[in-house]
């Protein structure tokens, strides 16, 4: 019987592979990169290798969340094959350097998903598509072209199989190609019949990226033709513009395959060719694909598991290969990398590489405490380059990508892992250095800090997700503070131990719930402990009060005592897992996974169930953790109930299954759960073993009944990292009925790190004078306003000002309610003795024209009308008096799309002092501040005279959320009709990742002060 080519291809390299392998398992036999390509796991399934820079992968589309990788199981066509992806990102990147090999009529466009004849793409079938660590294959029905791909860290390789010996072969590159961003600068060079190269330079997440690359060809094309915005450019050896691509055509190989390498480079031309050169020199395939499934295997067997069925193993090794696929290499061969600063740098270390993709918020829990156990020297050379990054932008990393910091969620947790590091005494850095960039990031202002270091906790009204930032500022603080005890900088140690502990300024003992609290002092209204809120809006990052409460994993024997004890801490986690599984928002696409309200899909969830082990319910971790491996995971594509997240979802399953999870990185400790196999062996670097052994560890045998370490009696419910390192061996004796006395005693228990009870923090109510509030908060009025002022801080006096000076204790107290009846400024601040004095209330009155009732004048009409979704509480709201907070959707914002015009109707001829209009300016949400406000007047409605034109003052590269009000004043003019014309920006500015596109114009105010 003949075989087909690829097939013989397919036999070859197995054969290869098998050889290979004599004397070791090839535990690559069980990885399958297609978990996590349906539902919402957004991996993929192309070829890289261990932290690689290259991921050669196919792009099944490129628009929807659930393309964040530019694959999803669901489709049946491929546009083609990039050379960068993201690992279960819930944010699209990447998607570089496209070739897409076919035949037949040239077509630059992939077309749609459902009609591949109208493109470059080509339909596939699964039964044909097949991948293993480092190898990707599949065959291009539409062009019977059977596609492998292949991959070094540095470089990819594809091997193209055209099986029509009567059609030409033709490669298409598509530098305009992108996963969800859009190129901004591209070209390419034609050198000699075999080569080109070129540069993708894009914006996205990553506002500002560079992939230069070096493609070769196994054999010369005999026509190439260069198009610049799809149009041809004849006679031409290279091009340039936003949208370049290539089509190269070949004479009929006769072993029908064509054969193509691409090497790439942050840096240069120059360092895409040294790294092809330097990491695939050769034409041989087998060889390269040998040498990546080589690789996967050395790093995939310092983990060996025995028992469990086929599934579960596939599950175990997948989820290794997961965490090991970033973060990525970043430095070129030469050590050359471009750094935050956007300038060109050059490692420090000989054989160090600079990496990317610091999904920190995510890997700072399980995946980064996953690479100090079995990758120690690998951890520190990622701490390195998060150190030289600081050195460039003066920022550790929050979530780097692509040498660009993209400001993506919350907390500074890249002090986590160096002090957690640091800890297990793995400090191959220069400490007094590190030490200085935690503290740095700790004492910023932005994202809500310079509220949480003033206040203890950080105002709803003042920031977004202000309950989650405050949790995950206090765990970083804690670790900061333990880094300056290990540096002997016992005052720092002192204020950073106090801040670690503003977590119990958002938790709500009357309701044993965190909270959102406004700076007043007062609780948030409406609380509902399931109501969910996303990244930039309400008080919780992808999650909900039940999932956040347990967010303290550096004081966790302090919660307890908040909760009221162990008892009713063991309560309230009963009550987690078994409320109703909803979700109530819609947009929190990311808390998946539901057990109860426990999300096993987000990361805020990850550590609760072992906090059972804290309480001296151990038996409750171990049929939790079990439930969850079980239930959750699979080796299916749908296999991961959220997105994979850079490694953290498949770090928390290894951990899990192996027995132990590090509840709190930094103290060393790890949580026991139930392990999954019958034996795991921990290979540690220093050449030592530990093995964890399971006895009778049937599938309905979750609990423990009994442990032992090194033979010796062991019934704790944690694990020291110092044991492990140690080597040894851990016995578990599982058991089908719970031992409820198992870690039960207080010193069986994983326990939060001391601290000297002088250094305990009191509660903002005993310390702080909360700032005074005005009953009513309306500012502007109409004929005059009540002054009715409030301290929510028992025994305050307030002492106020009205002329704009500032109040002090000396200042005239408040004692009951006045009125005012013209404009003024009102400036108060209370005080207590013992007790830091309180912020300052600082309110602009104003003497305008409003309507408080919405009938009657002045009225407002507007055009366009305002987007159904942003409409706020009516049309009353532009002149009702109140001034909407930092939040676009607290109901005070009206969303326009792009340009407005409002006119405003005073019901008869009126004199006007001063004009303005309230707006927002919140770029990530789109929504920009307009380029300027023209301002007309109009006694008949019809022919308006323009009188002030105000300019927009702010800076429009700025990225942080703002109030702006264009004002005029000292008018005194005579009119019955103001117009306000605010003309938009053309499109959102350059560095952002909708460049182009038109931004949202959000309006909460207009005003019209009376003389």
């Amino acid at each position: 019987m003949r075989f087909p080519v690829y097939l013989q291809c397919a036999l070859l390299a197995i054969i290869i592979l098998s050889c290979s392998s004599k004397g070791k398992e090839d535990y690559t036999q069980y990885v399958n990169p297609f978990v996590g390509t349906s539902g919402h796991g957004h991996t993929f399934p192309g070829a890289t290798t261990p932290f690689g820079m290259v991921q050669l992968s196919p792009d099944t589309g490129t628009d929807g969340w659930d393309w964040c990788s530019g694959y999803h199981y669901s489709d049946s066509t491929i546009i083609g094959f990039s050379h960068t992806h993201l690992s279960g990102t819930g944010t699209a990147e990447y998607g570089d350097i496209l070739f897409m090999p076919f035949t037949g009529k040239i077509i630059l466009d992939p077309g749609p998903k459902d009609k591949s004849k109208e493109g470059y793409r080509s339909r596939f079938s699964h039964r044909q598509e097949k991948a293993s660590p480092g190898y990707y294959s599949v065959l291009l029905q539409d062009h019977n072209i059977f596609a492998e791909l292949t991959a070094t860290p540095r470089t990819g390789f594809h091997r193209y199989t055209f099986n029509n010996s009567n059609e030409v072969p033709e490669i298409i590159l598509d530098l305009e190609h992108g996963i969800q961003d859009k190129s901004k600068e591209t070209w390419v060079k034609l050198n000699g019949t075999r080569e080109v190269v070129g540069l993708r330079r894009s914006q996205g997440w990553a506002s500002n990226q560079y992939v230069y690359f070096v493609a070769q060809f196994s054999a010369p094309f005999k026509e190439a033709l260069l198009y610049e915005n799809d149009s041809l450019q004849k006679d031409k050896k290279g091009i340039n513009g936003k949208s370049t691509k290539a089509v190269f055509t070949f004479d009929k190989p006769e072993n029908k395959q064509i054969l193509l390498k691409v090497g790439i480079s942050a840096v240069s031309i120059e360092g895409a060719r040294k790294n092809l050169e330097s990491e695939n020199s050769s034409w041989n395939f087998d060889r390269v694909r040998n040498r990546a499934s080589t690789e996967w295997n050395d790093k995939l067997s310092v983990i060996e598991v025995k028992g469990g069925t086929p599934a579960r193993k596939t599950v175990f090794y997948t989820a290794l290969y997961h965490a090991m696929i970033q973060p990525n290499v970043f430095s070129d061969m030469d050590g050359r990398y471009r750094g935050l600063d956007g300038k060109i740098q050059h490692v420090s270390r000989t054989h160090d590489n600079a990496y990317t993709v610091f999904s920190l918020w995510d890997t700072f829990r399980a995946a980064h405490p996953l690479y100090s156990l079995i990758f120690p020297d690998k951890n520190q050379e990622f701490i390195r380059t998060m150190l030289l990054q600081y050195s460039q932008s003066g920022s550790l990393p929050v979530w780097e990508l692509a040498g660009n910091e993209t400001g993506s969620m919350i907390g500074y947790h890249a002090v986590s892992v160096i002090w957690d590091a640091v800890q297990k005494n793995q400090k191959d850095f220069h400490l007094d250095f590190a030490y200085n960039a935690m503290k740095a990031m700790a004492m910023k202002n932005d994202r809500g800090l310079s509220d949480y270091r003033n206040l203890g906790f950080i105002p709803m009204e003042r920031e977004a997700n202000s309950v989650s930032k405050t949790l995950e500022y206090a765990y970083d603080d804690w670790c900061v503070a333990q880094m300056a005890l290990k540096m002997g900088k016992k005052n720092d140690y002192k204020e950073f131990i106090k801040r670690a502990q503003y977590y119990k300024n958002c938790f709500d003992s009357t309701l044993t719930f965190a909270r959102g609290r406004h700076a007043n002092g007062s609780w948030q209204e409406d609380f509902n402990p399931v109501a969910s809120s996303t990244l930039g809006t309400g008080v919780f990052t992808e999650g909900n009060s039940w999932q956040y409460t347990f967010f303290v994993p550096h004081d966790i024997n302090t919660l307890i005592r908040l909760f009221g004890g162990a008892e009713n801490f063991n309560r309230k986690l009963d009550e987690l897992f078994s409320q109703p599984s909803v979700r109530t928002n819609d947009n929190a696409l990311d808390i998946s996974g539901l057990i109860g309200q426990y999300a096993q899909g987000n990361e805020p969830s990850h550590h609760i169930a072992y906090l059972y082990d804290y309480v001296g319910y151990a038996f409750k971790t171990q049929a939790m953790v079990r439930r969850i491996m079980n239930e959750l995971y699979s080796d299916k594509p749908d296999g991961l109930c959220g997105n994979e997240d850079c490694g953290q979802m498949s770090a928390w399953y290894v951990f899990s299954a192996m027995g132990f999870y590090p509840v709190c990185p930094g103290t060393g400790q790890y949580a026991i759960g139930s392990p999954a196999f019958d034996e795991v062996t921990i290979h540690l670097d220093h050449g030592k073993d530990f093995i964890i052994r399971a006895h009778n560890n049937k599938p309905e045998n979750c609990y423990t009944y009994s442990s032992t370490l090194n033979g010796v009696e062991y019934n704790k419910s944690f694990l020291m990292d110092k044991d492990i390192r140690s080597g040894g061996i851990l016995e578990f004796y599982m058991s089908s009925i719970p031992n409820q006395q198992y870690g039960n005693k207080l010193w069986a228990r994983p326990y939060s790190l001391p601290f000297n009870k002088d250094l305990e923090l009191k509660s903002v109510e005993h310390s702080t004078v909360f700032i005074p509030w005005l009953k009513d908060d309306r500012t502007l009025f109409s004929v005059n306003k009540t002054i009715d002022m409030r301290c929510n801080t028992l025994g305050a006096e307030i002492h106020y000002t009205l002329d704009g000076s500032e109040p002090r204790n000396d200042s005239p107290i408040y004692t009951h309610p006045f009125i005012v009846t013209k404009s003024c400024c009102l400036r108060a601040k209370a005080f207590k003795e013992g007790l830091k004095d309180s912020e300052e209330l600082s309110v602009e009155l104003l003497k305008s024209y409003v309507n408080t009732t919405g009938i009657g004048f002045p009225k407002v009409s507007y055009s366009p009308v305002p987007a159904q979704q942003y409409n706020g509480l009516g049309k009353g709201i532009l002149m009702d008096g109140y001034l909407g907070t930092s939040n676009f959707r607290d109901g005070r914002w009206m969303g326009f799309e792009g340009s407005v015009i409002l006119t405003v109707d005073l019901g008869g001829i009126r004199t006007i002092k001063s004009v303005g209009v309230s707006m927002l300016r919140s770029p990530i949400a789109w929504i920009m501040l307009p380029e300027k406000v023209v301002v007309s007047a109009s006694v008949d409605n019809r022919d308006f005279v323009p009188f002030s034109t105000l300019p927009n003052s702010m800076n429009r590269n700025d990225i942080r959320i703002a109030k702006h009000r264009f004002w005029q004043s000292g008018l005194y003019l005579k009119t019955r009709y103001v117009r306000f014309q605010i003309n938009a920006l053309s499109g959102l500015p350059e560095w952002h990742p909708g460049a182009g596109s038109q931004p949202w114009t959000f309006i909460d105010e207009v005003i019209i002060e009376k003389p």
